[in-house]
């Protein structure tokens, strides 16, 4: 963070212009003050959301990386099937319903 403010906190991230990360794309949850979730000099890690080369603007986010509160970050776990009730139809199946379907026209 090379400065923090009312409405965000501004990053250097490597290029000539710092990126700001607007108080809203700070946390997950409500915060009153950037202060309340990042300190100048403090290390982030950041998502570019948009850049506009002719305002010479970079917004990023920090929320978007980290995970909502209350939920895992990544699923490590496979989703369990739904158990079908009955066994879908093959695409050579399907085809030669179509097919009789025709001829009986």
């Amino acid at each position: 963070m090379t400065n923090v403010t009312k409405f965000g906190a501004f990053v250097d991230i490597g290029v000539h212009q710092d990126g700001l990360v607007h108080i809203s794309e700070l946390s997950n949850h409500f915060i009153k003050e950037p202060s309340e979730a990042v300190k100048t000099g403090q290390i982030v890690k950041v998502k570019v959301l948009a850049v506009d080369a002719k305002a010479k603007r970079i917004v990023l986010s920090i929320k978007q990386l980290s995970a909502p509160t209350g939920r895992p970050a990544a699923k490590s776990a496979a989703k369990p099937e739904k158990p079908a009730s009955k066994p879908q139809p093959t695409m050579d199946e399907k085809l030669a319903a179509l097919s009789m379907k025709w001829k009986s026209r």
